[in-house]
Order: C-alpha cells, then structure tokens, then sequence
C-alpha cells in the first residue's frame, strides 16, 4: 500500500485531480448519506446546488493530491495576503493561523511554514494518527517535515501549542471541526447551532496571539494552487463565548469567498460522541 501511495505521489497534479474530481462524483451518486448531507449544509448556508456542485468534485481532488503533498515538497503559485502575515509577526504576539476545511487547508501550514519558519521558528499543529500503522507513520513524516511540529490531540499537545504561542511562533488550526464532548459549545454556524471547539478562542486570548485567517485555493487544470491570508474582520472578543462566535463568523466569511471549495459534506451540525448517545437514549424511552 505505501509503494501505490508512493507511485500516486509522483503523478502529475492535473491527473491526481482529473481522477479526483470523478472519484468524487462517484461517490455522490454511491451514498445517500453523503448527498443528503452535502445538501443540507449547502442549503443551511443559502446556497443552491448548481452553485456550489463543483465542490463535490473537489472533495475527491482533495483525497487524490494528498500523496503528493505527504511525499513531495509542494510550492503554491502565489501568495496574496504575505503583508497580514508580516504585521502579525511585527506585533511579536505570536500567530494563530485558522483555516476552515476548505480547498488544499493542508498546503496553508506547509506554505507558510516554507515562508516564515526559518526565521520564526515552527508551526505548531495537532496531529492525531492513524489506525493504520503505515498511514500513520507516513503520516507523522509528512506533518513532521521542515518548519512543522505535529502535536498530539490532547492536554499534553494543547500545552505544546500555548508555549510556541508565548515563544512569538505560530500555531495552525481547523476550527470548524466538531471537538469531543466538554471541549466546545453550541454556537451559530451559517445560521444553525454546530458544537464549536473553544480552543482557538481560548489560544488567542490566553496568549495575545494574532488570529490569522488562511485558505489555498487548488486552481484548474492542475495549474496549482494560489494561497491567501487575511485579519479577523473585527477585533477579538475578550469574552470566551463571544469569541468563540466570531471566530464561527469569520469561518463563514472564508468559505463564502470560495464556497465550491469547501467539504460541504462533513458532519459539520452532529453532535459530539456523548451528546449523541445520550440523545439517542432520549429518544428510545419516549418511543
């Protein structure tokens, strides 16, 4: 299996992404599930179909280039933004890059890690592994290469994180993913309450950090990809959960900008594990 992940990585970037993107629609039309999903979210969001279908395309474009991103040194074509980016590093807080699960959200760390760390020291990211022992370690090399250090997902990991912060380097994160049970609270995503991690909002104001927002872009036809940045669009809230719900809104603001992008299809409104069977309990005793 790593020899064909290996072979995969050396393709040619169009063709990872022509096969990709049929990949993808392929499993649209296999699962249901996936569909009624994908299209819940998207209409939660405001948006029709016709409007954002190329994202199902994109989700497998997602799959197909990641062996060559784990494997191969990956440039993007251009980064607009660079001068946020810079103004962070002046104010000497250390950065907090956010980025939803939208276009290549992997090449954002290794972009900037290959720009600023050398002179700023690593990006820190958490890093959870895979059950697969040869994933996993190919996994662990990926996230583990030059200007990136890969954390474990939990306390040990979150204290890594606040002392690279305190140090002035950077942190990276996806704030838009579900968090477990006790680490997150219901706040609006797209109009619809989504249990949302609390730790970004927490990192930030614990550390002063400046939040970042980041998002590549794949471009077509295999041309590459195009990195930017931006700020927060207001200042971050002193308060816990007011932050956490800004940081939801800016979530919104970068998807909006390439929503054809974005992983519609993640379980963005379930409930974490506990919540989930207790609620399943819930229901069984009224039935």
């Amino acid at each position: 299996m790593l020899s064909l992940f290996r072979i995969f990585s050396a393709l040619p970037l169009g063709l990872l992404h022509a096969v990709g993107a049929a990949m993808g629609w392929l499993a649209w039309l296999l699962s249901p599930t996936y569909r009624r999903r994908f299209l819940a979210n998207t209409a939660q969001a405001g948006y029709r179909f016709g409007e954002v279908a190329a994202a199902v395309g994109h989700a497998g474009r997602m799959v197909f280039e990641s062996p060559r991103l784990w494997v191969r040194t990956t440039q993007v074509n251009t980064i607009h933004g660079a001068e946020v980016v810079e103004q962070a590093w002046a104010r000497g807080k250390g950065i907090l890059y956010l980025t939803p699960h939208l276009g290549c959200f992997e090449l954002s760390v290794q972009a900037a890690a290959q720009r600023w760390s050398g002179e700023h020291g690593p990006i820190t990211i958490l890093y959870r592994p895979a059950k697969q022992a040869w994933l996993a370690e190919l996994m662990l090399t990926a996230r583990n290469r030059a200007g990136i250090q890969a954390v474990p997902t939990n306390l040990s990991g979150v204290r890594q994180m606040i002392k690279a912060l305190r140090k002035g380097e950077a942190v990276g994160l996806l704030p838009d993913q579900v968090p477990p049970d006790g680490q997150g609270q219901w706040a609006p995503f797209f109009g619809k309450d989504a249990y949302t991690m609390t730790l970004a909002a927490r990192l930030a104001l614990q550390t002063g950090a400046t939040v970042v927002l980041a998002r590549c872009e794949r471009l077509s036809w295999g041309r590459g990809f195009e990195l930017f940045f931006e700020e927060m669009p207001v200042p971050l809230s002193d308060e816990l959960e007011a932050a956490v719900v800004q940081i939801n809104q800016a979530m919104e603001h970068t998807i909006r900008q390439c929503p054809q992008q974005y992983l519609w299809g993640y379980g963005r409104y379930k409930l974490p594990r506990k919540e989930a069977v207790a609620e399943a309990a819930t229901q069984k005793a009224d039935a």
